[in-house]
């Protein structure tokens, strides 16, 4: 079904570090422009990973201390974190294509 989730610094831990399973982070900002042109993207690609891989997103302006941890200087940025290290990493607006391509390497290696 997917979905994606919010997160913040209180349970980035627990959600993303604690994961079983790949996590998707998109770290963005409600008034970041290419952030909306991004979100529907995230959204169509949880449901196509459903169960494979998590897909949260951490508003960096709510969230200063995982924005901090992860030297986030530009948005939209999104993280691979897979069993609680950044796989991959992808500043700016992308295609789902582009998406799709880096969550299947990581998949794969």
């Amino acid at each position: 079904m997917g979905r994606v989730v919010q997160v913040n610094d209180g349970d980035f831990d627990t959600e993303v570090i604690g994961s079983t399973i790949p996590v998707l982070v998109d770290f963005y900002a409600d008034w970041c422009g290419p952030c909306k042109i991004v979100a529907p993207t995230m959204e169509t690609l949880s449901k196509e990973y459903a169960g494979k891989v998590k897909f949260v997103k951490v508003n960096v302006d709510n969230n200063p201390e995982v924005a901090s941890k992860y030297d986030i200087m530009s948005i939209p940025t999104a993280m691979l974190f897979e069993k609680g290290t950044v796989k991959d990493s992808v500043v700016g607006a992308v295609t789902a294509a582009a998406y799709r391509q880096r969550i299947d390497h990581a998949l794969s290696a």
